[in-house]
């Protein structure tokens, strides 16, 4: 017997449904998501530095004491920042997604090159400029795009789970999909 049965298909579908309508609310909006997030990172930031500095208190017999205080110092210090200037925070955050978007669409592109015989190379090549000419227009312009693409990032992920969740939930109502107990 499935450990999906019965009413369970549409719970999938309410939590798809759910998604997609927080995920809709995230993009009407999605500068106070970015930096709402921001804003919670810092405190997650924080708490990291909470927890080095007493794991330096821990530790002050062993050595390494004051690496580990530093450290904890400078995370509490980076939460702090990130939580007073959020919008600085974010365009910070968007700085190093468009660092990682053009060297991982050059990385991609010079791979494409080096692999021409292969039947596809274009594709992966397409995609490599792609991520390159996005990195680079993310960059240029600063500091507009910091404000609106963690939220709109956020927005994108809520709405495609709640697509998900919701083609999940039909197609066990259907019957057309086998599930184990593995979630």
């Amino acid at each position: 017997m499935n450990a999906l049965d019965g009413k369970q298909w549409l719970l999938f579908v309410a939590l798809g449904l759910a998604s997609i309508i927080l995920g809709a609310i995230a993009w009407m909006d999605a500068i106070s998501v970015t930096l709402a997030s921001a804003m919670f990172l810092g405190v997650l930031v924080m708490i990291a530095g909470a927890v080095q500095v007493f794991h330096a208190f821990a530790i002050k017999a062993s050595g390494g004491f004051l690496f580990s205080l530093l450290l904890g110092i400078a995370y509490l210090l980076g939460g702090a920042l990130l939580i007073e200037e959020p919008a600085t925070g974010s365009v910070i955050i968007t700085i190093f997604i468009a660092m990682c978007m053009v060297v991982a669409g050059t990385v991609r592109a010079i791979v494409a090159f080096q692999n021409r015989g292969v039947p596809g190379w274009w594709v992966v090549l397409f995609g490599g400029l792609v991520s390159l000419v996005v990195g680079i227009m993310l960059y240029a312009t600063l500091p507009w795009s910091g404000l609106w693409l963690v939220g709109t990032l956020i927005a994108v992920e809520l709405i495609i789970a709640g697509v998900g969740w919701i083609q999940f939930g039909l197609a066990l109502r259907r019957g057309t999909t086998e599930v184990g107990t593995g979630f």
